[in-house]
């Protein structure tokens, strides 16, 4: 189930001795408004003496990024339950939003740590600029300056590119596509 950006706000309860409780703001993700909430109250009930059935909730949206056009690198602080105890730890991902890094991080973790979605705790989230990241796998798909020489003059910047294997020529009009061919199309263009 894809992940989503929820922030949800919701306080104590009213009553006479407090009449204007104070109201707590959090973001989290979780694929659904329910979950959001869910997840609200197990975070309140751990932070604050606070609980489902002594507050109430008085706002839930979902927040979006303004441009998912472009790739961006994003940074995740965490802490996760293991079998021997809690870590933290801080991973690097690439996606157009925020919303598929978090995806893949959770991906990532069961994969490699064989932790669960409840077990696991995103402290912080943030855009890495290009030379701020720490990865190698993040790091691969930036531009460099080549040191050695290896990929051509040395100390010049080198961008990274990605070889298009098989390309389809498609017709510039629809007037020029034609339902049958009389020999195959050639993708190979080296």
């Amino acid at each position: 189930m894809p992940m989503r950006l929820y922030q949800v706000v919701g306080r104590k309860a009213p009553t006479k001795q407090d009449e204007n409780p104070v109201a707590y703001r959090m973001k989290l993700f979780a694929p659904n408004e329910v979950m959001a909430k869910s997840r609200f109250w197990y975070f309140m009930h751990q932070t604050r003496k606070m609980k489902k059935t002594t507050g109430e909730i008085l706002d839930v949206n979902e927040i979006t990024e303004k441009n998912s056009r472009c790739v961006k690198n994003y940074g995740i602080w965490l802490k996760y339950n293991s079998r021997s105890g809690t870590h933290n730890m801080y991973r690097e991902y690439r996606g157009t939003t925020l919303n598929t890094a978090v995806e893949m991080m959770y991906n990532d973790m069961a994969g490699k740590h064989r932790s669960r979605n409840k077990s696991i705790q995103i402290i912080r989230t943030a855009i890495v600029a290009d030379e701020d990241c720490k990865r190698p796998n993040v790091t691969q798909f930036h531009d460099y300056i080549d040191e050695e020489g290896k990929d051509g003059p040395k100390g010049e910047k080198v961008t990274v590119r990605f070889p298009l294997p098989h390309r389809i020529l498609r017709p510039s009009s629809k007037q020029l596509r034609s339902v049958f061919m009389a020999k195959r199309p050639n993708t190979h263009f080296n």
